[in-house]
């Protein structure tokens, strides 16, 4: 019910990021919907959609060392991601993005 009746059960697909603070401040949106066109795509591939997407966000999510920023959460689909950048992703999913809460 409710499924586009476009999806060829293709790998590539589309998610969505949500994003919270100040990262929707400079993507100018809070939420972004991305094309991943990999086969078994990653939240890395996803986070490289949405960059592609929003190119401002990179300096924000990427350390100097093109490293994700350690006090970023990321989840999906509202749980924390077990295996970081490398947990699968599918069609569908919602990403989301958001610094840190606490006052520091």
């Amino acid at each position: 019910m409710g499924h586009n009746s476009h999806e060829t059960g293709a790998p590539s697909g589309s998610m969505h990021w949500k994003l919270f603070a100040d990262l929707a401040e400079i993507a100018g949106d809070n939420e972004i919907a991305v094309e991943v066109t990999t086969d078994d795509p990653t939240v890395a591939d996803a986070l490289g959609g949405l960059l592609k997407a929003t190119p401002e966000l990179e300096a924000r999510i990427y350390a100097e060392d093109g490293t994700l920023e350690s006090h970023l959460n990321l989840l999906k689909n509202g749980e924390t991601l077990e295996d970081g950048l490398t947990t699968p992703v599918a069609a569908g999913d919602e990403l989301a993005l958001f610094p840190p809460v606490s006052g520091g």
